[in-house]
């Protein structure tokens, strides 16, 4: 990154003026960020930083005031943005972060901006099994890293053997997954760090048969998932010794709607916008979908979806204090 205050930039955010020099990558300040979601709904971003690569982005964190926040954004599944956006630094890992590499017979190294589906059939063309569930998860290796993404009996922490992460303050680290003490659907990841790749390690397999087991889990969520629609992915998590669908379905929750938000009449654990739907309408659909649960059968589900931003009065108040 260059360091000639010459070719210095300046940014009006909400909590102040920040100054940075010029990056490799791309910078948007009051990006929109609906059209890169699962959902199509959401405020924008203050900025918005595509980095050229790790190097890059290390580069641009260290020189980001401590004040201001960072998200990373990977394929925009699994995610609710509000209407208001999101405050700070949104971090977008593109094209520079999906590359595969072979490492051994048994392991690759994939960017963090790889897709599952990509990952999934990289895997087979090497004769690499075990990576298969990858291909049902929607978004990207470095989303699966941070929640330990899972699928059809398999987790990211059965294949992960070491991430690459840079921090919030542009330190570079390798991450093993007892470093990131996972759990189900959660990691200890620090807040700001994003993953720039991942290195994962399968078994042998024949590429035929890994073929055969990706159309098997293809077939079975092309039937018992509303892929064609808008939508986040898993709305909850299944608490212990449940299933998430269920306990929606029990509270009579199939297909109730907000506005274009519904609960889908498909899997009730999956939300979708039918049009116009805001991200207001979602998250109060979620909302009601917990409250209901909690009083059918006195579980409180838990998100699954990240819910980030401000709200529209949020972000309005915000602006009029400005």
């Amino acid at each position: 990154m260059a360091s000639n205050p010459d070719t210095s930039l300046q940014y009006a955010l909400r909590g102040g003026t920040i100054t940075l020099p010029e990056t490799r990558g791309r910078l948007t300040a009051n990006a929109p960020l609906a059209k890169l979601t699962w959902f199509k709904t959401g405020g924008p971003a203050e900025l918005l930083f595509e980095p050229a690569d790790a190097g890059d982005l290390a580069a641009f964190l260290s020189a980001l005031p401590e004040w201001v926040p960072v998200m990373g954004l990977g394929l925009g599944s699994n995610l609710i943005i509000r209407d208001g956006g999101v405050n700070g630094v949104v971090v977008r890992l593109g094209k520079g972060f999906s590359g595969v590499e072979k490492i051994d017979g048994l392991t690759l190294k994939l960017g963090g901006g790889t897709s599952g589906v990509l990952a999934s059939s990289s895997a087979r063309d090497h004769g690499i099994a075990g990576l298969e569930f990858l291909k049902s998860i929607p978004g990207s290796v470095g989303g699966f890293v941070r929640m330990n993404g899972g699928a059809y009996g398999r987790e990211v922490k059965d294949i992960l053997v070491e991430a690459e992460v840079v921090l919030r303050s542009g330190e570079r680290r390798v991450f093993t997954p007892d470093d990131l003490n996972y759990s189900y659907r959660h990691s200890d990841l620090p807040e700001g760090a994003i993953v720039t790749s991942a290195t994962m390690r399968g078994e042998r397999g024949d590429p035929a048969a890994i073929q055969s087991e990706m159309d098997r889990i293809s077939e079975a969520r092309e039937a018992s998932q509303p892929l064609r629609t808008k939508t986040g992915g898993s709305t909850f998590k299944n608490p212990p010794g449940e299933r998430a669908w269920e306990l929606v379905d029990r509270a009579g929750c199939r297909g109730l709607a907000i506005g274009d938000a519904q609960v889908s009449e498909k899997h009730t654990n999956f939300l979708i916008n039918n049009g116009n739907a805001t991200s207001a309408e979602i998250e109060a659909l979620g909302e009601e979908v917990r409250r209901r649960v909690l009083e059918n059968s006195g579980i409180e589900l838990e998100w699954e979806i990240r819910r980030v931003g401000l709200t529209a009065d949020e972000a309005a108040r915000d602006e009029a204090a400005r």
